[in-house]
């Protein structure tokens, strides 16, 4: 059997974002009525997700990923190797895709960028009150 292709690398490591991701933020989700609690579990996966999809494909490769409950509110974290920081593009409905950033940005409180060394880190809080 040989290595993993590119692809079946991408599913292991958006598998393990997820899965960190789904730990972190249950307890967040506690005190939350059930259809709350449920959209902010599913739209932390899916924020956790693409963060470390974008690192595999576009940002240099998947440097280190975080996601941890900090003062109430959870706080995704995704360095990697491109110094390249991401854009907001206008949708052109020609082109496949590119919903990723703009979806992050949605469904995130607050998203950062910050460089470092050759590459950066993006930070994506999503807030529980938003959900009450």
């Amino acid at each position: 059997m040989g290595a993993p292709d590119a692809s079946d690398t991408e599913r292991f490591t958006c598998a393990q974002a997820r899965t960190e991701t789904s730990e972190a933020v249950l307890p967040l989700c506690a005190d939350l009525p059930a259809p709350r609690a449920r959209r902010l579990h599913e739209d932390a996966l899916l924020v956790a997700s693409e963060l470390a999809s974008n690192a595999l494909r576009h940002g240099g490769g998947l440097v280190r990923f975080g996601a941890r409950a900090h003062d109430g509110a959870l706080v995704i974290e995704v360095a990697d190797g491109s110094p390249e920081v991401p854009l907001l593009r206008p949708h052109d409905p020609a082109v496949p895709g590119g919903f990723g950033w703009m979806m992050v940005n949605n469904l995130a409180h607050s998203v950062t960028v910050e460089p470092h060394g050759g590459g950066k880190t993006v930070r994506a809080v999503l807030d529980p009150a938003s959900y009450r």
